[in-house]
């Protein structure tokens, strides 16, 4: 191959390079989007997946052509999910924010915070509806088409109890790194 197609493909394979990164942005915006994250937040958070050092608020913003405040959203949300960090450093007094890039931690991360607060809210519903229906149950005036309604709706209950038993020690699990033991490091 000559000099002059030596530097044409090189050229073209560069200038092709950001292209290939986006269609991997887009991608990862479009599952995330699948999972209830705004598209947009799916967006920077794979603009910054790429990123090579920390950014800004300003420099996201530029980045993603978004208004400070939905930035600040944005950031507060893949923040809370830990699929980004707020690093304790600063550059010219702000924030720096820099992406988990570990596919297998932020899984961990996001699907273990999305899980425990299914958890915690089903669980408190049911520690309060499940007494309740007891009562119902057991009260000599209730009569006994409600009766039979509610112990129905009680095994219903105590099924989901079961359930979100199991579902706790899952997310327990997933915490723990247990489904991750034979996962490739990113030294492999």
């Amino acid at each position: 191959m000559g000099k002059e197609a030596a530097e044409d493909q090189n050229h073209s394979s560069l200038s092709y390079r950001p292209e290939l990164r986006e269609k991997v942005i887009d991608a990862i915006a479009n599952t995330m989007d699948l999972y209830g994250v705004n598209h947009s937040f799916g967006q920077l958070y794979g603009i910054m997946y790429f990123e090579d050092q920390p950014m800004t608020l300003e420099e996201m913003k530029t980045s993603m052509n978004m208004s400070k405040s939905n930035m600040s959203y944005a950031v507060r949300s893949l923040t809370e999910s830990q699929m980004i960090y707020k690093l304790e450093e600063k550059r010219e007094r702000q924030d720096l924010y820099l992406a988990e890039t570990n596919f297998f931690t932020t899984f961990q991360n996001f699907f273990g915070a999305k899980l425990q607060r299914e958890i915690d809210v089903m669980q408190e519903s049911l520690r309060e509806v499940i007494p309740e229906l007891s009562e119902i149950i057991l009260a000599r005036t209730t009569p006994p088409e409600e009766r039979e309604e509610a112990l129905r709706d009680l095994h219903k209950l105590q099924h989901a109890e079961q359930y979100y038993q199991w579902l706790q020690g899952f997310v327990d699990q997933l915490r723990d790194g247990v489904f991750y033991k034979d996962a490739p490091h990113e030294s492999d």
